[in-house]
C-alpha cells in the first residue's frame, strides 16, 4: 500500500496507460498483417487485464485486518487467464481443414499476461515481453529459409474417368517437385464419367498458383480445377 493516496492513484493510472500502449503496439503489428484481432482488441485486452490485476492486488486493502477475513490477491488475476482463453477461442476457426487465427489468439492471451504484469508493477517484465513478441512476429514472418514453415495448398479437381488419369495428375506434380501430402478420389455419376479429386500439396515460397492452374487447365483430362 502506498503511503500517499494521491500518489497511489497516479501510479495505478500510469500502469493502465502503459498496459494500453503496449497492447496497442502488439495490435498494430497484427493489424498490419490483416489479422482478425487488431489494435482495438489488443488495447482493450491489455487495459482490462491490467485493471483486473490492480483490483486483485489493491482493491481489497480496506479489508485487511477484518476478523475471519482471508484474502488471496492472485484470485482475480488467475481468472483473467481463463477468461481470455475463451476470448481467444472465438478467434480460431477452421477453413478448408486449416486452422486460422491460432497465432492471433495466442497473441491476445500473451497481451493479457503483459497487462497483468504491468498491473502488478512489473514494468521491465511487461516491456521485455512486448518487445520479444513484436520482434518474434517480425522475424518469424520474414522469409528466412531456416525459419520458414512449409506452405500447403488444397486443390479440388474434376478429371475425366479414363485409364491412367490419376497417374497423369500425379506426374504433373512430380515433374514440378510438388509434394502430395494426401489426396481423395471419388467417382461422380454424371453424363460424362468424371473423378472428383481433393489434393493436399506442400509447396515452396516461390510456388505460383496461377502457373499451376494454367498447366492443369491445359490438360485435356481436366474438367475443372479450384484452389
Amino acid at each position: 500500500m502506498f503511503s500517499n493516496y494521491g500518489m497511489q492513484q497516479s501510479e495505478l493510472l500510469l500502469r493502465l496507460l502503459i498496459a494500453a500502449i503496449l497492447g496497442i503496439a502488439i495490435g498494430y503489428e497484427r493489424e498490419n498483417r490483416m489479422k482478425e484481432a487488431g489494435i482495438r482488441t489488443h488495447f482493450i485486452v491489455a487495459t482490462g487485464a491490467s485493471l483486473m490485476m490492480i483490483v486483485s492486488k489493491y482493491g481489497f486493502q480496506d479489508q485487511i485486518g477484518w476478523a475471519n477475513m482471508s484474502l488471496d490477491p492472485s484470485r482475480i488475476a488467475a481468472q483473467v487467464v481463463t477468461g481470455v482463453g475463451f476470448l481467444g477461442a472465438g478467434i480460431i476457426f477452421t477453413q478448408r481443414k486449416s486452422i486460422i487465427g491460432l497465432t492471433t489468439a495466442a497473441g491476445i492471451w500473451a497481451t493479457a499476461g503483459i497487462g497483468l504484469a504491468i498491473g502488478a508493477g512489473l514494468y521491465l517484465v511487461g516491456f521485455a515481453a512486448t518487445i520479444t513478441i513484436i520482434l518474434g512476429q517480425i522475424i518469424l514472418h520474414s522469409k528466412i529459409k531456416v525459419l520458414a514453415s512449409p506452405k500447403t495448398e488444397i486443390l479440388t479437381l474434376k478429371i475425366l474417368d479414363e485409364p491412367g488419369a490419376i497417374h497423369t495428375i500425379e506426374k504433373i506434380f512430380e515433374e514440378r517437385d510438388i509434394n502430395i501430402l494426401n489426396f481423395k478420389t471419388e467417382s461422380s455419376k454424371e453424363l460424362v464419367p468424371v473423378i472428383d479429386m481433393k489434393i493436399s500439396i506442400r509447396v515452396s515460397e516461390s510456388f505460383s498458383t496461377t502457373k499451376l492452374l494454367c498447366i492443369l487447365q491445359d490438360n485435356p483430362i481436366v474438367v475443372s480445377v479450384e484452389f
